[in-house]
């Protein structure tokens, strides 16, 4: 199943090409699915249509056929919604419990585990990205590196601005219903020009906060003031609606996988999208609530 979400579209959420109507040709990495006889997982057994129906075949072709050896991978079972909920609970606990452990160990303000933890969880990301076969085992590390990193924040923000944890978690789960529900009722709906859209302003806000980051770093301060003051209140809304728009992908990905039959394994995929829309989104409310106390 191609994904749009550009966190981790390269070849979508599968990386196993021997799956019938998985890893065909695109026009580029976000481009819109073209209609094609029998659907996107054409050759599934569970899409629709008789996958036994041969026509009027001879005793020694139906022979040939049976001595054969088999295509490809055995599709034992299609991706659920329960698939998608399991593996992001999972996801998500790993996450908690390493965000928590960090919290109660690493000092205030004393980021050196916690940045180490951060490239590794970039340099999993990476793996995960490029890896043609789908890593439970890589997406729940990157889960607990990454938590891990995302606790020692976490932990020197509330430091410095007592309950905003709190407050930026309860916003994050705010977000996610909201976004949920009008994605449900059809107030969203995820087109190719929707996509196109968004993913270009998100890939403008991402290079923008990076040459700020780079200047903060190179000269000290707030870089080009993105992060503080009115500006700051902008950017830090404008980052929370990218989140959501990351999730509006996320789910349109979800029920397009359920419905055309998608293999289970691709239900990790999909708990790895939405761990991370999460996390951006809590990253940034967690920002901009800090900006809002300044």
């Amino acid at each position: 199943m191609r994904s749009s979400n550009p966190m981790f579209s390269r070849r979508g959420f599968s990386r196993d090409n021997s799956y019938a109507g998985f890893g065909g040709p695109q026009a580029g990495p976000h481009a819109p699915q073209q209609p094609q006889a029998g659907g996107p997982y054409q050759g599934n057994p569970y899409a629709g249509g008789n996958p036994y129906a041969q026509g009027d075949l001879t005793p020694d072709q139906l022979q040939q056929m049976y001595g054969a050896p088999p295509a490809g991978p055995v599709q034992t079972g299609r991706m659920t919604i329960d698939d998608v909920v399991m593996r992001t609970a999972m996801t998500l606990g790993l996450f908690v419990a390493s965000a928590a452990v960090a919290w109660m160990t690493v000092p205030v303000r004393n980021f050196g585990i916690a940045g180490l933890a951060a490239i590794a969880a970039l340099g999993v990301y990476l793996v995960i990205f490029f890896r043609r076969r789908i890593s439970p085992a890589l997406i729940l590390a990157y889960a607990v590196l990454e938590g891990f990193a995302v606790g020692a924040v976490s932990h020197a923000f509330n430091y410095a601005y007592d309950g905003v944890v709190a407050q930026a978690v309860l916003g994050t789960l705010a977000v996610f219903a909201g976004t949920l529900f009008a994605y449900k009722v059809g107030a969203i709906r995820v087109t190719p020009r929707y996509q196109r859209a968004g993913i270009a302003i998100a890939i403008g806000f991402v290079v923008l906060v990076s040459i700020n980051a780079l200047a903060a770093w190179i000269g000290g301060g707030d870089g080009l003031g993105l992060r503080s003051g009115g500006l700051g209140i902008v950017v830090g809304i404008v980052g929370i609606l990218i989140g959501a728009f990351f999730l509006t992908l996320d789910f349109n990905e979800i029920e397009r996988g359920v419905q055309q039959g998608a293999p289970r394994e691709e239900s990790w995929m999909a708990a790895f999208g939405l761990t991370l829309s999460l996390v951006w989104i809590y990253l940034e409310l967690l920002r901009l609530l800090s900006i809002l106390r300044d």
